[in-house]
């Protein structure tokens, strides 16, 4: 259904990270990582949030349940924290060339 992709011009370029179902299979929630800047995750929020009805009627079609689970999608953060921690990282080993190049830089003859 994503990779058709939905009608809404808010939804941007959206992974669907993962999926939960509760054990009595009447609630879903859906996974989801947007790339773009904040203003392009809202939207994109906002266009998802729309989209729920047509999501859940489309995955009644598709299947062959009694009940067909309310679909609730979150925000995967985990993809922005491994970001974040992977440029930290970089930073850290940045900072430590500088300090190793600085320590091997020749002193001024101070003893003499």
């Amino acid at each position: 259904m994503f990779a058709r992709g939905l009608k809404d011009p808010r939804i941007g370029f959206v992974t669907i990270t993962g999926a939960k179902v509760s054990p009595d299979l009447r609630e879903a929630w859906v996974y989801y990582a947007v790339h773009g800047d904040e203003r392009t995750r809202q939207e994109t929020a906002k266009g998802l949030e729309a989209a729920r009805g047509y999501v859940r009627r489309e995955l009644g079609k598709a299947l062959t349940m009694r009940v067909t689970p309310d679909v609730h999608f979150v925000v995967d953060e985990a993809i922005d924290r491994g970001d974040r921690i992977e440029r930290l990282i970089k930073q850290v080993h940045e900072e430590e060339k500088e300090r190793e190049h600085h320590d091997e830089a020749p002193k001024s003859d101070e003893t003499k």
